[in-house]
């Protein structure tokens, strides 16, 4: 389980760019929940708050697509929009018990929304 967390952390790290490079293991559900909602929020710079987050998103749902998510952890993230569709599904999750869930790291919140949300049936 750890190295899931650690390929799919790096994957998202690189694919996100230099903000979440920066905070690199310490980038948190919090940080990542920033971008998430302000892509909604913000007019002005919403796009660029929104292309933080589903990078992150799709990197980390790519490294797990490598390492075969659907066998190894019975994740099989949707086909279709995927970026936005987790989007909204890690906000909804982190806001499902928001004092705890924000304290996570990103790749563990994340991972935990995808197990939650998307399960195969």
């Amino acid at each position: 389980m750890r190295s899931v967390l650690l390929i799919a952390s790096l994957a998202a790290t690189v694919v996100a760019g230099s903000s979440a490079l920066a905070q690199g293991a310490g980038y948190s559900a919090a940080d990542l929940l920033s971008p998430c909602q302000e892509a909604d929020n913000d007019a002005r710079w919403g796009a660029a708050a929104e292309a933080e987050c589903e990078q992150y998103i799709m990197g980390f749902v790519g490294a797990l697509k490598v390492i075969d998510a659907k066998a190894e952890l019975g994740i099989c993230a949707p086909d279709l929009n995927t970026a936005d569709e987790v989007r909204w599904a890690f906000m909804r999750w982190v806001h499902g018990s928001y004092s705890q869930r924000t304290k996570l790291l990103a790749n563990e919140a994340l991972l935990a929304t995808l197990q939650e949300s998307f399960p195969c049936e």
